[in-house]
């Protein structure tokens, strides 16, 4: 500090003792808190002896609290005690009476100084206390990041190395097992080959024989061995079968390194996310709330739909439902309808949500579109190729997340819009598995209040949770008490202030209660739900569930 402040201030010696500005030797005893002046005893009579009357010294020790006025930039030697606040400037007493300035309002100079100050003050002490910390904690998130990179992309190496080395034991066992084959061929080939050899050989012989004994007939002159001999000719005229065994030949595959590539593996493409960074004095301060012993049902809300599917609100002022026909109803807690909105003709919406703004966003799985509607106005956000959108949910930042499956429904993944552009697409854990099953089944999805994303599997019988990048974090499969009897198929997935996160089980018609790392907490059984289906929970913990075939809503109160 003191060799700082001496490098900064040539009056100061190395013990840091103020010196007077004038004399630039003497001690400091006082301060001109109009000029900002050190001041000696000796040297305050030369300081005002300019006859400037504004000159106000005090002790040093209570330098600087004294305010300045501004000079006025028109009329000379006059302050600025006013704020025009029509023209945003400092104004003297004369000012005020011109024409420039008639009519206009005016402020003391000192209350926007108070102002300002505070404003000063919470903006240091946010800068100090908030926004300091959080880049540091930024910087060192990414600093690690960097120290890791070279260790991540080094075990994505070796996998992949491994991977080749069991292709080239698979390999090698191919053609070891080829060359087995090979060599049983070759024994069967060889043995035929013998087998007519013998034959042939046999034949050579008796031919042998029957020319020798016709050498000797032939030089003999016993008439009764002549006259008894019988021609063999004819078995012999008759000549074998060639045999001609041809070699097998192996045909090689042509080999396409395109397919090969796609059969040796996949390499997941870099996924860039940007995790907004909550700040903490932003964040709403929601109390501790305790589970109910006994939820009950509050309300029933008649929506006439013979099947309703989803449901989703703000605040029990406004509720938004849907099912299997294409408008989408807004009624209030009494049953009151409010507003109807019809998607495109004959086609009924996949998924509703509401933002923020209370505007309505839906899926149409037919057509591959999310779609907002603004003050009576449809807008079309997202059109999909190659997927199908499902169910959607607006996050905490305004971004919307969408479950989606393949045309040819093999693979399933979440993806993140801002508005139109994609922003994340999440579809494999960190081996490179498929987090969700892949199928057209129905995929649930909310955000909890912690961000981690929440998709109930419906086909997968399972809730997956991953975190704001995408790692995975936990499943949950059911609870032991009810899956031995039906398997555990959540229809509906919500979360509360308490980052509950509640989930349907439509066979066994219990909501699931579990905590933000996935530990089971309760049921809630006893509200006589029939087919429940789709559930949400407003900004004020209230718990709203379809009822599929009733097309009913009711309102369920589970927190103290």
């Amino acid at each position: 500090f003191l060799l700082t402040r001496n490098a900064m201030d040539p009056h100061s010696d190395a013990q840091d003792v103020p010196r007077c500005d004038l004399c630039e030797t003497a001690i400091v005893h006082n301060y001109c808190d109009f000029c900002h002046v050190n001041l000696c005893t000796s040297c305050i009579g030369k300081h005002i002896s300019d006859g400037y009357d504004k000159h106000k010294i005090v002790p040093f020790q209570e330098r600087r609290s004294t305010l300045i006025y501004p000079k006025c930039g028109i009329h000379q030697n006059k302050t600025c005690e006013l704020q025009c606040k029509d023209c945003n400037i400092s104004v003297c007493s004369t000012c005020t009476a011109s024409n420039r300035h008639k009519g206009h309002n005016f402020v003391e100079v000192t209350e926007v100084y108070n102002e300002k100050k505070e404003i000063i003050k919470k903006d240091t002490k946010e800068l100090e206390n908030l926004f300091s910390p959080t880049y540091e904690e930024i910087a060192r998130d990414l600093e690690k990041q960097l120290a890791n990179l070279d260790g991540g992309y080094e075990k994505l190496t070796t996998t992949l190395s491994k991977q080749g080395e069991q292709w080239h034991r698979d390999i090698d066992f191919v053609i070891n097992k080829m060359k087995s084959e090979i060599d049983e061929i070759k024994v069967k080939h060889r043995d035929i080959l013998r087998k007519h050899l013998d034959e042939i050989k046999q034949i050579q012989s008796l031919i042998k024989q029957t020319f020798l004994a016709l050498r000797k007939i032939e030089k003999s002159t016993d008439i009764s061995s002549t006259n008894e001999y019988s021609s063999k000719i004819r078995e012999f005229r008759k000549f074998p079968p060639k045999v001609q065994v041809t070699l097998p030949t192996f045909i090689p595959k042509p080999i396409d390194r395109k397919q090969l590539y796609s059969w040796y593996g996949q390499i997941t493409p870099l996924s860039i996310s940007t995790k907004e960074n909550v700040l903490s004095l932003n964040q709403p301060n929601t109390s501790a709330r305790e589970l109910l012993d006994k939820p009950e049902p509050v309300a029933t809300i008649q929506t006439g739909y013979g099947e309703l599917r989803s449901v989703s609100c703000l605040n029990e002022d406004k509720i938004w439902t849907s099912g299997l026909t294409n408008d989408i109803k807004c009624f209030n807690i009494k049953g009151v309808l409010l507003q109807t909105v019809k998607p495109t003709l004959g086609m009924f919406p996949s998924d509703i949500a509401i933002d923020s703004d209370g505007n309505l966003l839906y899926t149409l799985w037919e057509k591959g579109t999310v779609s907002i509607v603004k003050n009576g106005q449809t807008e079309m956000l997202v059109r999909l190729h190659g997927w199908t959108p499902s169910q959607l949910c607006v996050t905490s930042t305004g971004d919307i997340l969408v479950t989606m499956f393949s045309v040819d429904y093999t693979q399933s993944k979440v993806v993140r819009y801002s508005g139109s552009t994609e922003k994340q697409s999440i579809q494999y854990d960190r081996d490179g598995k498929p987090l969700y099953s892949g199928n057209a089944r129905i995929k649930y999805i909310t955000e909890n209040r912690n961000q981690n994303i929440c998709v109930a599997d419906l086909a997968a019988g399972a809730v997956v949770v991953v975190n704001h990048d995408g790692k995975l974090k936990w499943r949950y499969t059911g609870h032991p008490s009810v899956t031995k009897n039906k398997l555990f198929q959540p229809r509906g997935i919500t979360t509360d202030s308490q980052r509950h996160i509640l989930t349907l089980d439509f066979y066994n018609k219990y909501i699931h209660i579990l905590d933000q790392d996935g530990q089971f907490l309760r049921f809630i059984d006893n509200c006589d739900l029939q087919d429940p289906f789709g559930l949400c929970v407003d900004n004020n913990d209230n718990l709203f569930v379809c009822e599929f075939t009733k097309g009913n809503v009711k309102k369920i109160k589970y927190l103290r």
